[in-house]
């Protein structure tokens, strides 16, 4: 009933301000007179202000004129037959229709046009709906700005936070996505499925390297839930980047033995055993059927996070720590080598601050952070997440 008593109130306030101009254009429609004595006062105040010296001749002279012109020409006008109110009849006619329309017709239209297409019970597009929308109607990177503006100005939305994360792994925004899965957790409550989810983005902003705080994370997600997928992976894929290739084959043999046989992340982890186990490698050529050509590039398909190649990989298990690190700096220092050439890269400079600072290498990590600042210039979106960035790795300044 509210809602009704407001739409009456501003049907009420849209005619009442059709029908003001109508009302007063009435009332000064004789008004002639009154302009005469006006013009008249003002032509005695000119002379006052001559006689005072606030004003010079000439200038004085030229508003007489002025004045005297209009003074005629509304003295003129007020002595035309015809030229009240009364005498004119059409002007009337026109102001007594539109007063019609705009008390009956239009609230009448109006509330017609409401009850045939318009309803108060009709539910607000839910978060979820922007994003599901076809792509083919919206961008993604318009209804993803929609959803941050929303955001902003309520960031304790969990669900908001939760449906916006894997948009930002999809576009490569993996810094954003680290920072909307920890407000998930954060906001809706941790389980295995979450945890799990915010690792996997740490480790796609590490440029595919499973990090300490990446580990502790998958370690919540496993203890939360011991067959967590998502989590047993990457936990493995950490054994083999530390140099344990047994420990990463022993859990993905468990993953393989454990997962149905037309699972779609079978093909993943059979190529991941390979690197580890040569054995694996021939068992997986004789079991994979032809054309079977389906595979995902991390367990959850669409938000693969870059990082080495598999050649990189199966070289790195014949490797030492030390070995080790040295590949990983040298794809980091390919990396930085690339963003010399291409500086626009913004997601590039995110991933180059994010690698230096997980290495250790803190003066890289400031040096990259400013280039980054100088690159993009004065825009604010992006100035602020390289901001927030710097602030979590303790770079600023």
């Amino acid at each position: 009933m509210s809602l009704y008593l407001i739409l009456a109130l501003m049907t009420a306030v849209a005619i009442f301000a059709v029908l003001w101009p109508l009302s007063r254009e009435q009332q000064t429609a004789g008004a002639g007179g009154q302009e005469v004595e006006v013009y008249r006062d003002q032509l005695e105040e000119i002379e006052r202000d001559r006689k005072a010296g606030l004003i010079g001749d000439s200038d004085a002279e030229a508003a007489r004129v002025e004045i005297s012109r209009r003074l005629l020409a509304a003295a003129d006008s007020s002595g035309k037959p015809g030229s009240s109110p009364s005498s004119s009849p059409s002007p009337v006619w026109r102001r007594r229709a539109a007063a019609l329309i705009a008390l009956l017709v239009l609230p009448a239209l109006s509330a017609a046009l409401y009850i045939t297409h318009g309803s108060p019970q009709l539910p607000g597009a839910p978060l979820a709906g922007l994003l599901n929308a076809p792509l083919e109607n919206r961008s993604i990177e318009s209804m993803v700005a929609q959803v941050e503006a929303h955001l902003e100005k309520n960031p304790n939305d969990g669900q908001g936070w939760q449906v916006v994360a894997p948009v930002y792994m999809r576009m490569g925004r993996f810094s954003d996505a680290v920072r909307a899965r920890a407000q998930t957790i954060r906001l809706l409550g941790s389980n295995a499925d979450r945890e799990a989810d915010l690792g996997e983005a740490q480790v796609a902003a590490a440029n595919g390297v499973v990090t300490a705080d990446a580990k502790a994370t998958f370690e919540r997600a496993l203890n939360a839930d011991a067959g967590n997928l998502k989590a047993q992976y990457f936990t493995a894929l950490a054994a083999e980047q530390d140099g344990r290739p047994e420990d990463a084959a022993r859990i993905w043999r468990v993953m393989l033995e454990r997962a149905p046989p037309n699972a779609p992340f079978r093909t993943l982890i059979q190529q991941s055993l390979a690197r580890v186990d040569p054995k694996a490698a021939e068992q997986k050529s004789a079991e994979t059927k032809p054309g079977d050509s389906k595979s995902a590039a991390a367990i959850e398909p669409n938000a693969a996070p870059p990082g080495p190649s598999q050649e990189d990989m199966a070289a790195a298990q014949q490797m030492t720590p030390e070995q080790r690190q040295e590949m990983i700096r040298g794809m980091v220092d390919r990396l930085a080598e690339r963003l010399k050439t291409d500086s626009s890269d913004f997601e590039g400079w995110l991933r180059l601050v994010r690698a230096y600072a997980v290495m250790g290498d803190r003066d890289k990590a400031r040096e990259a952070f400013v280039s980054a600042r100088n690159t993009i210039g004065d825009d604010a979106d992006k100035r602020k997440r390289l901001d927030d960035l710097a602030k979590g790795l303790g770079i600023e300044g």
